[in-house]
């Protein structure tokens, strides 16, 4: 049983090895590569079957490294949820599908996630930061709401396909707020009409994308500052406590010493006597 346990975390060490990952890390891309060339008819009537073989492959080699943590984690592999992910993504590439639903595979480099620290940092702190970003959302909501409301009074009778309700009223602010074609395309055609128009439309870009948007960036960047200094303090506790033990089993060391010392100084006093 040890020597069981003792092999599998041996290859436990060498799956999650830097080497092995790197080698992950290009198959993802080369399957990338491959699945993007399938898009093309000129590639696929030129080297088709030699791109589904590449396919087909490399889906084997992910699904040999999935069985590989599974020997070697057992249980526990379901326990860390990068694993999870990549389970999922793996086994929806083993499903059998045809047409619309074989472009499920390109999920396959959305592994690129997990098996890339960085990426994986990133994404741990926006899911960190879902808190914060749920709260400016609901403010951005209420926000747009009353300009909808406003907008849909004051300007829906004439511009009926901008703002004849509260949902176009809505659809057209998220337009103005995303600054695509907001003033020549809707903005001054509204002034035009309206020629203090102006001054709801500043108003609502300068709160909408210049604040609360810059709000969404301020928290995520807190959150990932924050996730920094954690996995700093952690690091220095880390060592820390490897200096604590290392410090504890010299000064047993030493006194380990200092007793076979004085025994071999005993033992050369009876001697001399």
């Amino acid at each position: 049983m040890e020597q069981r346990s003792e092999r599998r975390q041996r290859v436990g060490r060498w799956i999650d090895s830097e080497r092995v990952q790197h080698i992950i890390i290009a198959l993802i891309l080369i399957n990338a590569a491959t699945l993007g060339l399938e898009t093309s008819s000129r590639m696929m009537d030129a080297v088709g079957g030699a791109l589904k073989f590449a396919d087909r492959l490399l889906l084997s080699i992910f699904v040999v490294e999935i069985l590989v943590k599974l020997y070697a984690f057992g249980w526990r592999f379901f326990r860390n949820a990068w694993n999870v992910f990549d389970f999922v993504v793996v086994g929806i590439a083993l499903i059998p599908s045809s047409g619309p639903l074989s472009v499920m595979r390109v999920l396959r480099v959305l592994r690129l996630i997990s098996v890339v620290p960085r990426f994986r940092f990133v994404v741990e702190s926006l899911l960190r930061a879902i808190p914060g970003i749920m709260s400016i959302a609901g403010l951005l909501l209420i926000l747009f709401y009353v300009a909808a409301v406003m907008a849909t009074g004051l300007f829906g009778e004439r511009f009926p396909e901008w703002f004849g309700s509260i949902g176009e009223s809505m659809y057209t602010l998220f337009q103005v707020m995303t600054l695509e074609s907001w003033s020549m395309g809707i903005a001054r055609p509204v002034i035009e009409v309206y020629p203090w128009a102006w001054a709801f439309f500043v108003p609502f870009i300068l709160i909408a994308t210049f604040t609360m948007l810059n709000l969404f960036i301020a928290i995520i960047v807190s959150t990932m500052q924050s996730m920094v200094e954690e996995q700093k303090d952690q690091e220095t506790a880390e060592i820390g406590a490897l200096v604590h033990q290392e410090t504890v089993e010299l000064q047993n060391e030493l006194r380990s010493l200092r007793g076979e010392m004085r025994a071999l100084r005993k033992s050369i006093d009876r001697s001399a006597g």
